[in-house]
């Protein structure tokens, strides 16, 4: 029998977080040092955007190398991540089953949204992954639909982790840049708000965030980095025991908080 597996959400950073993982990837290699190890992982990129939630199935899986204008040595990194099949239909047979469409793939790898944070907390890529897309055009409550919709994959060993970033505004990270490394104040404030209210478990206050948030628009111009959050929010189940185990800033404007969405055993 499989221990049941929370799921997480972990910032991704900007690529050069590969290079330099600091505070938040220690937080991110001493969370995986806890965790059972899983038959197999779900990885919600940001940077993976589709209309219908698409299932990856490719066995080997390309490190993509989705960036601009960064430090050669990123680009020679590799991640020889695996995939798995069955996983893969295991997956989609969970999302068919909550009602939602699905669409497969046989040859998407991981994006930097996916392979930096599991190059840190998987780095012998031991365990099979099953990259799955987000849809930004659906907004945060089909997000945790899509959450909700894996949330039964946990007890058979799957763990569910969504990839993107608390805060995400990179026109304010030229701002910040300019002004000497100033951090604006909206950062803190909309990620103590956000952790306040996960622990407060009102599911309904995250999924209206744009509207409750001090500065939510602001904070996420665009909506793709904090869906995953609310993926990994629904893959916790009804009321899960929250986790807040990294809190922090990097790059004046990028809150790399993490978390962590436990369920109960069942009855």
């Amino acid at each position: 029998m499989n221990p049941i597996q929370p799921a997480l959400f972990v910032p991704h950073g900007a690529p050069t977080f590969a290079l330099r993982p600091g505070a938040a990837g220690a937080a991110l290699v001493a969370k995986a040092a806890t965790l059972p190890l899983p038959r197999a992982i779900v990885i919600v990129s940001a940077h993976w955007d589709t209309d219908v939630p698409t299932v990856g199935f490719a066995e080997k899986l390309e490190t993509i190398h989705d960036f601009w204008g960064f430090p050669e040595a990123l680009y020679a990194i590799r991640y020889p991540a695996t995939g798995c099949p069955e996983a893969s239909r295991e997956v989609v047979a969970a999302l068919e089953t909550a009602g939602l469409p699905v669409a497969t793939d046989a040859t998407r790898g991981l994006d930097h949204g996916a392979w930096v944070p599991l190059r840190l907390m998987f780095p012998d890529a031991e365990v099979p992954v099953v990259p799955l897309s987000v849809q930004s055009r659906g907004g945060p409550a089909e997000a945790f639909r899509l959450g909700r919709a894996l949330a039964p994959l946990a007890a058979r060993g799957f763990l569910i982790v969504g990839s993107g970033s608390i805060t995400h505004n990179l026109r304010d990270y030229q701002k910040a840049w300019q002004d000497g490394g100033k951090t604006p104040a909206y950062v803190r404030e909309f990620a103590d708000w956000l952790a306040g209210r996960v622990a407060a478990d009102d599911v309904p206050a995250l999924l209206d965030y744009r509207r409750q948030a001090p500065d939510g628009m602001q904070a996420h111009p665009s909506e793709e980095h904090l869906l995953p959050f609310h993926v990994a929010l629904g893959a916790g189940g009804d009321h899960p025991r929250s986790q807040r185990f990294h809190a922090g800033i990097d790059d004046y404007v990028i809150a790399m908080d993490a978390y962590a969405f436990e369920q109960g055993e069942p009855a």
